[in-house]
C-alpha cells in the first residue's frame, strides 16, 4: 500500500481527532475531575434576584454600611453602630469560586457590634462573602470579594 499527500493527510486528522476524543472522554468518566456547576439549584436562584436586588438597595441606602476587613487571625465584619446588634439576625455564606467542598455558611449571634470569622478555616485565595441580615423587620444584602 502506498502512502500519498490525501491519504497522511486524512491519516493525520483521524489521529488528532482520536487523541482530543480520548482525552474529552478521560476528563468526563473520571471523578478526579470535577465537573460541577457553579452554584446548586442555579435557575431556582436566579428567580430570586429581584428580591435579592432590593435588599442590596437597601443596604446602600444606610449612611453606615457593613465594613469587611482582615487582621492576622481572622475576617472581620462590622455592623452599623447606629444599630442595637442584639436585634441583628441572619446568615454569613463564604463561597470559594474555585472547590464548592470549602463552601460554608454561618448564622449571625453578635455579641458585639462585630463577627469574626477565624482565618484558619479559610483557605488562601479568593472568597466571595455574602452578607444576608435583617434589622428590624428590614432586609439587607451585602456581597464582598476577600482575597487571602
Amino acid at each position: 500500500m502506498k502512502i500519498n499527500w490525501g491519504k497522511g493527510i486524512v491519516i493525520a486528522f483521524v489521529l488528532f481527532i482520536s487523541f482530543i476524543l480520548y482525552f474529552v472522554m478521560k476528563v468526563q468518566t473520571n471523578h478526579k475531575y470535577d465537573n460541577e456547576l457553579v452554584v446548586d439549584k442555579y435557575y431556582q436562584k436566579e428567580l430570586l434576584l429581584n428580591g435579592q436586588m432590593e435588599r442590596q438597595q437597601n443596604a446602600k441606602n444606610l449612611t453606615e454600611g457593613i465594613v469587611v476587613t482582615t487582621d492576622k487571625n481572622s475576617v472581620i465584619i462590622s455592623f452599623p453602630k447606629a444599630f442595637d446588634y442584639s436585634e441583628i439576625k441572619g446568615k454569613v455564606s463564604l463561597y470559594r469560586p474555585s472547590s464548592q467542598k470549602l463552601d460554608f455558611e454561618t448564622h449571625i449571634s453578635l455579641s458585639s457590634p462585630r463577627l469574626l470569622i477565624p482565618k484558619s478555616s479559610l483557605a488562601d485565595g479568593r472568597w466571595d462573602i455574602s452578607i444576608e441580615w435583617n434589622y428590624q423587620g428590614t432586609n439587607y444584602l451585602n456581597k464582598e470579594t476577600l482575597y487571602l
